[in-house]
C-alpha cells in the first residue's frame, strides 16, 4: 500500500495532460513525492506503450529512486523498476520503468534516434539545467516532430520557472501546491565577519541546531574538503551517540548508501549538492545550509574550466531547506542573515551558459544539426560554441567544414570528455589509466605535480604525499572499464599521452629564473617554485587553475622534444617571422620552428624581403608614434584644417591606415634610430592626388602673398593661422586674410620689426585703432609713411630719403 504524498492531488491533472497533449510540465515543491509517484502513476494508468525512461542528474539519485519505487511495488530493483548509470546496469526483461542518468539518454538517442521501445521520457529535477538534460530535451523534441509523435514527454522540477519550458515544448503546466511537512527557517542575527572560517561557523551552527531540534541533521557544504574539515571539528565536539556520515559524489556507492540508509541513531549527514534533489534520508528533521555552492565555470578565453565557490541561489536554498520536511515537520538553519537572503540570485546559471561545451558540440555534430535548429530553453552562446568546435577540430573530431569525422564518431562512443577520448583512441594501453586519473579528482594531496606519481599510486607503488584511497579505487575501477573499449596502439609514455589530450597545453619554459611557461595555445602558465616539474624544458599542463592572466599549474608531466616531434610531426613547421621587438627597438627577422605558439628552434633570417621588414616596422611606428619633423608637422596642421571631402589626416586615422600610405616608403627603415631620421613629409604628400594638392594650397596655403607680392610663411602652430607683416605693406588691404574659411591672426610690425598690433579684423583696425598707432609711430619713425587713410594708400616697404 502506498502512503499518501502531497503530489497525489496533482496526479489526475498530470495524467489528463498526458492523455490530451502527450506532454506536461510538472511543478512541485521539494518533498512532494514526484520522483517516485509520477512514473508509477503513468504505469498504473496504462497510458504508455513501452518503457518509461526517467532521467536523474546523479547516479546516487538514480539508484535511490529506482530502489524506492521497487520497494513500493514489493520488488527488488531490476524487476518492474530498474536503473542504469555509468558502469552499472540493473534492468531485466520485465523492466517497465528505467531510471537513468542524463548522459545515458543522449547515447540511446544517438544509437537509436527513434528510441525504439520507449514510450515516455521524464526529465526529473530539470531545474538543475545540466547540459545533458538540455540536449536530451532538445533531441527528444526533434524526435517527436520527425519520427515519434507518440513519444510522451514530461518535465518535472521543484524550483524552475515552468512557463518558459512549457512554452518551448507546447505543454500545460501542472502545479502541486502541497508540501510534505512544514519547515521552520532560521537565519543568523548578523553576517559572518570576513575573518570567520566557514568550517568553524558551520560546526557551531550544527551544534546549535542539534540542541534546538530533535532528529538527524543534513548539512550542505560546497565540497569534499569542507566536509572532511567539518567532520574533523565535530568528532571532538559531538556526543558519541551521534554518527557523522559524509556524503559526496566521489564516494564509493556502498558508503553513499550507508549515509542515506535509515539509522536508529541520531546522525549528521555532511553532504554536497548531491543531497539537494531526489533523495529521501529517513530521520532528517534538521537542515544546516552553509550557503555555498561549487560550480565549474568554463573560461573560453583560456580554454580552461575552473571550480568557483559562490553563494547559493534562492532556488537552491529552497531546495535544500525542503529536505527537512520530507518525513516530519523540520527546521532549516541558514548560515546567512534574512537581509542577505533577499540579495541572493534567483536561480543558478544553466550549465549551457557556464560549462565546457566541447562534448555538447560533439553530440550536435554527431546528430548532424546546428544548435539554432534545435529547441533549447537557453541557446548556447555562438562564440563559446565556436571555441568548442575549435577544440574538436584540433583533435581531428571535426573536419575543416565543421562536419564530424570517423574519428569524431569513435570519440563520441567513449564515455569521456573528447580530449580524453582522443587520448584513449590514439594512445597505448596506459591511456585508459591516465584518462581515469585525469577524469577523477587528484588522488594525491601534497605530492609533486608530475602525473607519474599518480600512475605509480594506481599501480600500488609507494608515492609521496597523502593518498586518497577512495579516489584511487574509483580510478582503478574506471581504468578497468575503459580498457574494454580502448583500441589505441599508439604511444604509451605519460608525456605523449597527455599531449594527445591537451595539444594546446604543451608548455615551453620561458627564459629566466621563474618557472614560467608559454603554452602551445598561446596562454601563459606558472609552476610552483621548487617542484621538479618547474625545471623541465617541455611539459604538458593537464590541470590549471584557470587564471586568465597566468594560470597556475596544478598537475602535469614532462615531455621530451623527441616525443613531441614524433607525436606532432605534421604540426611542427618552420616559419619565417619578421616582427618588431619592443625590447630591442628594431625589426627582428627570424626563421623559427614552431609548434603552435612554441618556438622550438630560432635562427637569424638574413635575407628577409624588404616588404616583410617594412610590414614589421609598421608595428614599430605604432609603438613609437608618427614623430613628424617641422615640415611634416606643418603639412599636417594645414591638412587638418581642410573641410568637406578631403582625406583624414588625424593621427588616429593615420596610425590605423599605415599599410595604405606609409608601407611603400619604409624600405630600409628597421629601427628606432632609422625612424627618428625618417622624412615623413613625402609619404604624407603622396596621400593627395594633384587636385587635392591644389585644393590644399588654395584652402590652407603655406604662404600669404602680400600686396607687394612677397610670400610670408603662415604659421599653423597655434590655435589659428598666423602671419607677421610690416604694417605699411598692408596699406590698401580692405578684406581680412582668411585660411580655410578662418580669419588669419595678423601681427602688424613696426619698421623695426616689432609688433605694434595683433588683429583678427584688419578693416576694423584701420577704422578704429590705427589712428592711435599712427599718432605714436609718426614720431618714432618719421621717414616712413603714416597716411591718414591707410585703406586708400599704396603698400610700401620704402622710407623717405634722409633730409626730405
Amino acid at each position: 500500500m502506498r502512503h499518501a504524498l502531497p503530489i497525489d492531488d496533482a496526479l489526475p491533472a498530470l495524467l489528463e495532460a498526458v492523455r490530451s497533449h502527450g506532454r506536461a510540465v510538472l511543478q512541485a515543491p521539494p518533498g512532494a513525492g514526484k520522483t517516485t509517484r509520477v512514473p508509477l502513476s503513468l504505469l498504473d494508468a496504462g497510458l504508455i506503450n513501452g518503457r518509461i525512461l526517467m532521467l536523474e542528474p546523479r547516479r546516487l539519485a538514480a539508484r535511490a529512486a529506482a530502489e524506492r519505487m521497487a520497494q513500493t511495488l514489493g520488488e527488488r530493483a531490476g524487476e518492474t523498476v530498474g536503473y542504469r548509470v555509468r558502469g552499472e546496469s540493473v534492468v531485466g526483461k520485465q523492466t517497465r520503468i528505467e531510471v537513468v542518468t542524463e548522459g545515458i539518454l543522449t547515447r540511446m538517442i544517438q544509437s537509436d534516434p527513434e528510441l525504439s521501445g520507449i514510450g515516455a521520457v521524464i526529465f526529473d529535477e530539470f531545474h538543475e539545467r545540466s547540459l545533458n538534460a538540455d540536449l536530451g530535451l532538445a533531441l527528444c523534441l526533434e524526435i517527436t516532430e520527425a519520427l515519434r509523435d507518440d513519444l510522451t514527454l514530461i518535465v518535472m522540477s521543484a524550483t524552475l520557472d515552468a512557463a518558459p519550458v512549457a512554452e518551448l515544448i507546447g505543454a500545460p503546466v501542472v502545479t502541486s501546491e502541497g508540501r510534505a511537512f512544514p519547515v521552520t527557517e532560521h537565519w543568523l542575527d548578523r553576517p559572518l565577519g570576513p575573518k570567520v572560517r566557514l568550517e568553524g561557523a558551520v560546526a557551531d551552527l550544527i551544534e546549535y541546531a542539534l540542541a534546538q531540534e530533535e532528529g538527524s541533521a543534513l548539512v550542505f557544504l560546497p565540497g569534499e574538503g569542507e566536509i572532511r574539515r567539518v567532520e574533523g571539528l565535530l568528532n571532538s565536539r559531538l556526543p558519541g551517540d551521534i554518527r557523522i556520515a559524509p556524503l559526496f559524489g566521489a564516494m564509493p556507492f556502498k558508503d553513499q548508501r550507508a549515509a542515506i540508509a535509515p539509522s536508529a541513531d541520531r546522525k549528521v549527514v555532511l553532504a554536497t549538492a548531491i543531497a539537494e534533489t531526489s533523495l529521501t534520508i529517513e530521520g532528517i528533521r534538521i537542515v544546516v545550509d552553509a550557503g555555498r555552492a561549487r560550480r565549474a565555470l568554463f573560461d573560453p578565453a583560456s580554454g580552461m574550466a575552473r571550480l568557483v565557490t559562490e553563494r547559493v541561489t534562492r532556488a537552491e536554498a529552497t531546495q535544500r531547506a525542503g529536505r527537512a520536511g520530507r518525513m516530519t515537520p523540520g527546521a532549516a538553519f541558514k548560515l546567512w542573515t534574512r537581509g542577505e537572503d533577499g540579495a541572493l540570485a534567483a536561480y543558478p546559471p544553466a550549465e549551457i551558459e557556464s560549462g565546457d561545451l566541447t562534448g555538447f558540440a560533439l553530440e550536435l555534430a554527431l546528430w548532424g544539426a546546428e544548435a539554432d535548429a534545435l529547441a533549447f530553453v537557453t541557446p548556447p552562446h555562438p562564440g563559446r560554441l565556436a571555441e568548442a568546435r575549435g577544440v574538436l577540430q584540433m583533435l581531428g573530431a571535426l573536419d575543416a567544414r565543421g562536419l564530424i569525422t570517423d574519428h569524431g564518431r569513435a570519440l563520441a562512443r567513449l564515455p569521456l570528455h573528447p580530449r580524453l577520448a582522443h587520448m584513449v583512441a590514439r594512445g597505448g594501453p596506459q591511456a585508459a589509466t591516465l584518462a581515469a586519473i585525469l577524469a577523477e579528482r587528484d588522488p594525491l594531496r601534497g605530492a609533486p605535480l608530475d602525473l607519474i606519481h599518480r600512475l605509480r599510486a594506481v599501480a600500488g607503488e609507494r608515492v609521496p604525499g597523502e593518498v586518497n584511497q577512495g579516489a584511487l579505487a574509483r580510478i582503478r575501477q574506471e581504468a578497468k572499464r575503459l580498457r574494454k573499449s580502448a583500441w589505441g596502439q599508439g604511444p604509451d609514455d605519460p608525456g605523449t599521452l597527455a599531449a594527445l589530450a591537451y595539444p594546446d597545453r604543451v608548455g615551453l619554459r620561458r627564459k629566466g629564473d621563474a618557472p614560467r611557461f608559454i603554452l602551445s595555445g598561446g596562454k601563459g602558465a606558472i609552476a610552483p617554485e621548487g617542484d621538479p616539474l618547474a625545471s623541465a624544458r617541455l611539459i604538458v599542463a593537464t590541470d590549471l587553475d584557470g587564471d586568465p592572466r597566468e594560470a597556475r599549474i596544478r598537475q602535469g608531466t614532462p615531455l621530451s622534444e623527441a616525443a613531441l616531434r614524433a607525436a606532432f610531426a605534421d604540426q611542427i613547421a618552420w616559419q619565417d617571422v619578421c616582427a618588431w621587438s619592443k625590447r630591442l627597438g628594431k625589426v627582428e627577422a627570424r626563421r623559427q620552428e614552431r609548434f603552435g605558439a612554441l618556438v622550438l628552434d630560432d635562427r637569424h633570417w638574413p635575407d628577409a624581403p624588404d616588404e616583410a621588414v617594412a610590414r614589421a616596422m609598421l608595428d614599430g611606428v605604432r609603438q613609437l608614434g608618427l614623430r613628424p619633423d617641422k615640415g611634416a608637422a606643418r603639412f599636417l596642421r594645414r591638412a587638418r584644417m581642410m573641410q568637406g571631402d578631403f582625406p583624414d589626416f588625424t593621427e588616429d586615422h593615420l596610425l590605423d591606415t599605415l599599410e595604405d600610405w606609409l608601407l611603400p616608403h619604409l624600405t630600409g627603415v628597421r629601427s628606432t634610430a632609422d625612424w627618428k631620421t625618417f622624412d615623413l613629409l613625402p609619404a604624407l604628400r603622396a596621400r593627395l592626388d594633384w587636385d587635392q594638392q591644389q585644393r590644399l594650397d588654395r584652402g590652407a596655403p603655406p604662404h600669404f602673398e602680400t600686396p607687394l607680392g612677397r610670400r610670408i610663411a603662415i604659421d599653423y602652430d597655434g590655435k589659428v593661422p598666423q602671419i607677421a607683416v610690416r604694417l605699411q605693406e598692408m596699406f590698401g588691404v580692405t578684406t581680412h586674410p582668411t585660411v580655410a574659411g578662418q580669419p588669419v591672426q595678423v601681427t602688424l610690425l613696426s619698421p623695426a620689426q616689432r609688433p605694434v598690433q595683433v588683429t583678427m579684423d584688419l578693416p576694423g583696425f584701420w577704422e578704429s585703432s590705427y589712428a592711435d598707432v599712427r599718432r605714436d609711430m609718426r614720431g618714432r619713425y618719421p621717414r616712413h609713411p603714416w597716411p591718414e587713410d591707410p585703406r586708400a594708400a599704396d603698400p610700401t616697404l620704402r622710407a623717405k630719403p634722409r633730409g626730405t
